[in-house]
């Protein structure tokens, strides 16, 4: 394997732009829920919001089915081949939204009836795209993860250098709620909202990633010494054999868990408001009209939180004298309790506001659960990236939660219970044994 000269800046900066590609669109796709309720699921009674989580479902469902793949690929071709495919995955995931925009304006009327609710074919075709989506951003995340953490620059650690991406890579979910309500669905209000809208936008958005699929080709990404198997190698121990990692997945499982909850079904929560005798507020006014654009509160809710991973992860990539488990740790703690706060207060504005704390807990979990595997660390990666499979579990319980209480409200407490789970790993699953320790690991 070839070793990275470390006064390169560009592959990093190349893999970061690249990661902010996989935040704006993995958040579209969830922000999808809200508009497509109303364009595919009217007629979906009062299992709305059980169909609706499926589109999360089935985007987290890929990381599950494809994680250890993407590992495999990394042994095999190395990680700039394993870029490009996931990439590829991505102009799939649009072309398969942009054939089930196209389906749905032409036949329309077929559709299937599930449990008294009737759905469109349209939506069995989306939900294939998002799988799609998953694929790509499983694959990708299966690179970029471990090779920031391994590509040194001077000056940096592990943990940072992964906050540092996972930054921009919010940024991208920042700004992606309002793309699908102001760009994509022109600020429509949600019962006006048609797929017909989706077409135009999807196509552009499928030929910009192929270009870029194309100039990846053409990147300079070297290999890096350590961190895969050579060919004909063989691990000889089990990947699983690591507890703090076997733990780090399932604490990656509930992490996953409550950050997608909360970045895609607060909206959800924020609709059901509106249509209430109270609805939700912002600086008096029910809703948010930019230049004449209704971006809706809902989005801007998504976009707070978002927009908070952000803040925290620029923040805590100055932090490098703070060990990971003390920042895992303090915000656990923080998440857990800003949780409890919001629902017993019924406020989304403190519910939102635990995105902060949610920053730095994906790369505090990653960096602390492949401590010292080495030649295990790519296997690792695939491994760890199948724990994100919770991302397709929470939000589908709540939304099944939800239907069965009547109410978003007392669903948080899935949330809360994701909090105290990251805390019990902070505290002490993240903890290496001797046994798993490596000949050379300090």
């Amino acid at each position: 394997m070839e070793t990275q000269p470390h006064s390169r800046l560009g592959p990093f900066l190349a893999l970061t732009f690249i990661y902010f590609l996989v935040g704006f669109l993995s958040t579209v796709n969830g922000q999808f829920q809200g508009p497509l309720q109303s364009a595919f699921l009217s007629d979906a009674g009062a299992l709305k919001n059980t169909f609706i989580t499926l589109i999360p479902f089935f985007f987290f469902l890929a990381y599950l089915v494809n994680g250890n793949i993407a590992s495999r690929w990394i042994n095999r071709y190395g990680y700039k081949t394993t870029l490009v495919r996931g990439l590829l995955f991505m102009v799939l995931g649009l072309a398969v939204f942009f054939l089930s925009a196209w389906f749905t304006v032409q036949f329309g009327d077929l559709r299937t009836t599930i449990a008294g609710a009737s759905i469109p074919y349209g939506y069995f075709i989306f939900l294939a795209g998002s799988y799609a989506m998953g694929t790509s951003a499983t694959v990708l995340q299966v690179v970029i993860n471990p090779y920031v953490t391994s590509y040194e620059l001077k000056g940096t650690q592990p943990v940072q250098r992964l906050n540092i991406v996972c930054a921009v890579n919010s940024f991208g979910t920042t700004i992606a709620p309002f793309f699908v309500t102001g760009i994509l669905f022109a600020g429509l209000p949600m019962e006006s909202v048609h797929v017909r809208q989706l077409m135009l936008p999807l196509l552009i958005l499928g030929v910009l990633i192929a270009l870029v699929t194309l100039m990846t080709k053409r990147l300079y990404l070297p290999n890096i010494r350590d961190t895969t198997t050579g060919e004909g190698e063989k691990l000889e121990r089990s990947i699983w054999s690591f507890r703090h990692l076997t733990l780090g997945v399932i604490a990656i499982f509930f992490y996953v868990g409550a950050e997608v909850s909360v970045g895609i079904n607060v909206n959800l929560h924020a609709l059901e408001l509106s249509n209430s005798d109270e609805p939700l507020l912002f600086l008096g006014s029910s809703n948010l009209v930019v230049w004449g654009v209704d971006l809706g509160i809902p989005a801007l809710l998504a976009s707070l939180y978002w927009g908070g991973l952000m803040v925290g992860r620029i923040v805590s990539s100055w932090l490098n004298h703070i060990s990971p488990r003390v920042q895992l740790t303090v915000a656990t703690s923080a998440a857990a309790i800003l949780t409890l706060v919001a629902i017993y207060t019924h406020n989304l504005w403190v519910l939102v506001s635990i995105g902060l704390f949610h920053s730095v807990m994906w790369g505090c979990i990653f960096t602390l659960a492949t401590v010292g595997l080495k030649k295990y660390t790519a296997k690792a990666s695939g491994i760890f990236m199948m724990g994100v499979f919770g991302g397709a579990v929470f939000p589908f319980l709540q939304g099944a939660l939800t239907d069965a209480l009547g109410s978003w409200r007392w669903s948080w407490m899935l949330v809360f219970l994701c909090e105290l789970v990251m805390l019990a790993y902070a505290l002490a699953g993240s903890r290496v044994r001797k046994e798993d320790l490596l000949e050379g690991t300090d």
